[in-house]
């Protein structure tokens, strides 16, 4: 079982001279995992523990409440009321114990043995800790990371405090914790060396009629990324001819056809350098795209977490990404009356799907 308390809690009833009602502590952890899982079964494999362990800790925090806590509706298991009301408190306990153990004066990467996890896209994980890594190594040896895909609009982790640093698009952050801006992109279009109708310029009327490679997420494929986004919001419809669920993939999807993508220039370049692709600028004027770090508030003075964001600003100030790659604006670009929004009604429909 995880246990936040470390040293501090090993047996009994008391920490020091406090009484929490023969309650042990360490049975929140969890219930946490319960209230985040709804389910035995998945909160014992998030604890390390059997599913009989984990049944047993529930049987005891029903018995400390004195309320069932979860309950089997149909074939799934609903939450009380007054688990419903415990969620917050008990999530907000365990990172302040978590805060308090681990609290340290200061971190000393050289020898830290700290395990980070960070969430971001593929494509952060790409040009962002492909330059990271090799800093991150030679000044912390012993640290690890793991890396793990986030999915746009779950804020779920970092309230739950399971990550350390989460990178996403500044328009996805959750409200109530710290945010720092972590670098910018903009948008370029993608294709084959080989594709014959994309020239030194692109027009919008070829733009629209080729056939396009893009990114969906979520579980059900049906949240648009940035770029498809943005484009349906201006009224255009694309010829969509193949859906995937990672931007690393979009340059390999585009290799021996006719099709192009829309992707962040600084992925597009990363790999143009080992794939035969050409770079033009799309026909219409893409907001550039913000890429900001956000952690747990309870972490905000946590100086392994500190050093982490300093030494990923550096990593990405110092990326021989920031202006690669970059192409020439065609003439025209940002005053074409067909790119503007239809109405700022369509507009609001838009941003509300």
């Amino acid at each position: 079982m995880i246990d936040p308390f470390g040293r501090i809690y090993r047996c009994g009833r008391f920490i020091g001279d406090m009484d929490f009602g023969g309650l042990d502590l360490n049975l929140l952890v969890a219930l946490d995992a319960l209230f985040a899982e709804k389910s035995v079964s998945r909160a014992g494999e998030r604890l390390h523990l059997s599913q009989s362990a984990t049944s047993g800790a529930l049987a005891r925090l029903r018995e400390a409440f004195h309320d069932p806590l979860l309950v089997q509706v149909g074939r799934t298991m609903t939450l009380t009321p007054l688990a419903e009301g415990l969620i917050e408190p008990v999530r907000a306990f365990l990172l302040q114990a978590e805060t308090i153990v681990n609290k340290s004066p200061a971190f000393d990467p050289t020898t830290s043995e700290r395990k980070f996890r960070v969430m971001m896209s593929d494509y952060v994980q790409t040009v962002v800790m492909t330059e990271a890594l090799p800093r991150l190594q030679n000044l912390a040896p012993r640290i690890t990371l793991e890396l793990l895909v986030n999915v746009v609009g779950d804020a779920g982790p970092l309230e739950r405090g399971e990550i350390d640093l989460a990178i996403m698009p500044t328009r996805y952050l959750a409200p109530g914790h710290p945010t720092e801006p972590l670098f910018d992109d903009e948008f370029v279009c993608l294709a084959w060396s080989g594709n014959t109708r994309i020239k030194r310029s692109l027009p919008l009327e070829t733009y629209l009629s080729l056939g396009h490679v893009v990114v969906r997420f979520g579980r059900d494929r049906q949240l648009p990324s940035f770029d498809e986004w943005f484009v349906e919001h201006f009224g255009h419809r694309r010829r969509i001819e193949v859906v995937t669920t990672a931007f690393n993939l979009v340059p390999q999807l585009l290799v021996g056809t006719s099709r192009i993508a829309t992707l962040h220039r600084r992925l597009a370049t990363f790999y143009q350098r080992s794939l035969p692709l050409k770079l033009v600028a799309p026909p219409l004027e893409i907001p550039r795209l913000e890429e900001s770090m956000q952690w747990q508030k309870s972490r905000d003075h946590d100086p392994a977490t500190v050093w982490l964001r300093s030494v990923l600003k550096s990593a990405v100030a110092e990326s021989s990404l920031r202006n690669e790659g970059r192409t020439a604006k065609p003439e025209g670009y940002g005053r074409n009356a067909s790119a503007r929004p239809r109405s700022r009604q369509k507009e609001t429909a838009v941003r509300r799907r």
